[in-house]
């Protein structure tokens, strides 16, 4: 019988609890029981996989990929805009989420299908993986919502490149982007997301406007110091002087209050559940496991990695959360899922496809 990963499980509740306690510091108290119950519907969702098994959920994959994309489209038609982008859908009593976070979970299943079928060498291949990648990449950027756009192209692009790409293949990509960035993605890019690239190069040309979160940010962070300043005594935070700081600016309600040494540890648990996802897809012998942890190990990596980097004034403003700790219980649930699923993946590592 294969060994159950055990630390993935417990990494993955130190991080949940660090993130409840920031949020119950930064967020108003209807918004923290929110997520409470978001949680316990993600671990009832957990449950629902963990029962499932690893070729339940496989064969689910194409249903999954569907009605991810279809939900996109519904977005389009009668979605809600929240912050300027059209990404949210209320359906009946059911309460909002974003098709955005389902389209991430759907497109690494897809793609670990696709790119385990045969190697990528031919122009038809690339056709093949574009015809999966494209679609909700390309509705989820017309909302606008660039954030989860470039998580979802992060997802393709990190799984494509682990299962192996010829080097003359890859600078033909790289050039491709290089020529794509400044010709198609820059002048198409709607005023407030230009403003955001600005404000990233120079958040004190505009300190009372667009460079107003980044700077406040930077303030917190560096002014918790070595230990911090105390659980909900952070000035920054709790005078309201951060913008979103429950979602996308929650690291420095973290850092400003936990110092540091709270930044570092909250930090070292991510480097934690890499490393275990990592190590857990080494342990799998088909490459479709491996493939469909890697997706998850991409997903959430890149998510923090821009996150925080947004926060310290490293990379422009996205709308990327901090997975496990930022508020918002479609992020909640779809994380948690992903990680069930490569919990899943690896338990029935030896089950036959």
């Amino acid at each position: 019988m294969a060994r159950v990963e055990i630390g993935l499980p417990f990494i993955t509740a130190l991080i949940l609890a660090a993130g409840l306690a920031t949020l119950n510091s930064a967020a108003p108290s209807n918004e923290f029981t929110r997520q409470v119950v978001f949680l316990g519907g993600g671990l009832v969702a957990i449950g629902l996989f963990v029962w499932a098994g690893k070729n339940r959920l496989v064969r689910f994959a194409p249903h999954l990929y569907v009605l991810s994309v279809a939900l996109l489209v519904l977005t389009r038609l009668i979605g809600t805009e929240v912050n300027g982008a059209k990404s949210w859908l209320y359906l009946g009593p059911l309460p909002g989420f974003q098709p955005s976070e389902l389209a991430k979970l759907a497109l690494i299943m897809a793609l670990a299908a696709a790119l385990h079928e045969r190697p990528i060498r031919r122009i038809t291949d690339y056709l093949r993986l574009g015809a999966l990648v494209l679609p909700p990449v390309g509705l989820v950027l017309i909302e606008p919502d660039l954030g989860s756009a470039l998580v979802l192209t992060a997802i393709a692009a990190g799984m494509v490149l682990v299962r192996g790409v010829p080097w003359r293949q890859l600078l033909v990509l790289l050039v491709l982007v290089g020529v794509a960035v400044p010709t198609v993605l820059l002048p198409n890019l709607k005023p407030h997301q230009v403003e955001r690239l600005v404000s990233f190069l120079d958040p004190d040309a505009d300190p009372q406007g667009s460079g107003y979160q980044v700077i406040q940010s930077t303030i917190a962070v560096g002014s918790g110091g070595l230990l911090g300043k105390g659980y909900k005594a952070g000035t920054q935070s709790q005078l309201g002087f951060i913008p979103y700081r429950q979602t996308d600016f929650i690291f420095p309600v973290l850092a400003e209050e936990s110092g540091f040494v709270g930044s570092v540890v909250l930090l070292l648990l991510y480097g934690l559940l890499f490393w275990r996802l990592l190590a857990m897809a080494s342990e799998c012998i088909y490459e479709r496991d491996q493939l469909l942890i890697v997706g998850v190990v991409v997903l959430i990596a890149f998510q923090v990695l821009v996150n925080i980097g947004v926060t310290l004034g490293m990379a422009p403003v996205t709308g990327i959360t901090l997975p496990l700790v930022s508020y918002g219980g479609t992020s909640l649930v779809s994380t948690l899922l992903a990680l069930t699923l490569a919990f899943v993946v690896h338990r029935d590592r030896y089950a036959d496809w």
